[in-house]
């Protein structure tokens, strides 16, 4: 008999091995996300401290996945600038006992894509991502762990908004925006005024 629970339990840790790798390997993927046009190289890409390195280095590994060149400051065509990192964590359920039940993350970065010559691209947009999860004060590692996990999905979630960002700018639009930008200052446009 002690054979066969041995066989059982091998059999038991298998099954959970494969549904946990299995999770793992499902997990949010940037790999999904839409092409970024050529016409952006090359490209600086310019994180500022708070942004975590989480955020940066998805955004990095996306462009590079897109053969998409990067460059320093003054060699880039482009300046892809991501800012103002912020960091929220706040309780969304409450127990009958008064203690948290369930807490909401939400990271937020702002976004800006401004030419060499000072033409922005895309303006400074704030992009905003959350996840809400359960907390159980008899299992404070593994939620711990949990919170880990779901701040570097976050993190993920912002890189591949920064990357939707991005797709469609084509040559064309970015001859579009530099016309309307330079129509929008050109010297004379402006209306005289009526005495």
């Amino acid at each position: 008999m002690r054979p066969r629970t041995q066989y059982k339990n091998a059999a038991q840790l298998i099954v959970v091995s494969a549904i946990a790798f299995s999770l793992v390997a499902c997990g949010f993927q940037l790999r999904g996300a839409p092409l970024v046009s050529s016409a952006l190289e090359p490209l600086n890409l310019d994180c500022e401290a708070p942004v975590p390195a989480s955020v940066c280095n998805s955004v990095q590994e996306q462009l590079e996945l897109g053969d998409i060149e990067l460059a320093s400051g003054e060699d880039a065509n482009y300046h892809l600038r991501i800012r103002n990192f912020k960091q929220d964590r706040r309780a969304s359920a409450i127990t009958v006992q008064a203690a948290a039940a369930e807490y909401t993350l939400r990271h937020s970065v702002d976004l800006e894509l401004i030419s060499a010559d000072g033409v922005p691209i895309i303006a400074s947009t704030s992009l905003t991502t959350s996840e809400s999860y359960r907390y159980d004060e008899t299992n404070v590692l593994a939620k711990q762990r949990e919170e880990e996990n779901l701040q570097q999905q976050l993190s993920d979630r912002l890189a591949q908004q920064i990357i939707f960002r991005l797709a469609p700018i084509t040559p064309e639009r970015l001859q579009d925006v530099r016309d309307n930008h330079q129509k929008a200052n050109a010297p004379g446009d402006s209306q005289p005024s009526k005495p």
